[in-house]
C-alpha cells in the first residue's frame, strides 16, 4: 500500500517537472520568434521585451511551485504521517 502511494507521488512530481520543462521550452521558442519578428518588422521600437518579461514572471513562479514549494508540501506530508502514527499508537 505504501509503495503504491510513493509511486503515485513520484509520478505526480515527475509530471509536474515535465510540465515545467515544456512551459520553459515554449517560452524560449515563442519568445525567440517574437524577437525575430520584432527585429524584422519594427526594429526602432523593441516591444518584444514586454511579453518576454511578463511570461518570464509566469515561468519563474511555475518553477517555484514545482521545485521549491512542492518540497514544503512533502515535509508537511511527512509530518502528517508522523502524527497519524502517534494517534494510532494511542489507540492501543
Amino acid at each position: 500500500m505504501e509503495n503504491q502511494e510513493a509511486y503515485h507521488k513520484a509520478k505526480k512530481r515527475l509530471q509536474a517537472k515535465i510540465g515545467f520543462y515544456r512551459h520553459l521550452a515554449l517560452y524560449f521558442v515563442i519568445n525567440t520568434l517574437l524577437v525575430v519578428i520584432n527585429l524584422l518588422t519594427s526594429s526602432q521600437y523593441l516591444w518584444f521585451k514586454w511579453p518576454l518579461i511578463g511570461w518570464g514572471i509566469g515561468v519563474f513562479f511555475h518553477a517555484l511551485g514545482v521545485f521549491v514549494f512542492s518540497r514544503e508540501s512533502a515535509i508537511n506530508e511527512q509530518m502528517i504521517q508522523k502524527e497519524m502514527k502517534k494517534e494510532e499508537r494511542k489507540k492501543y
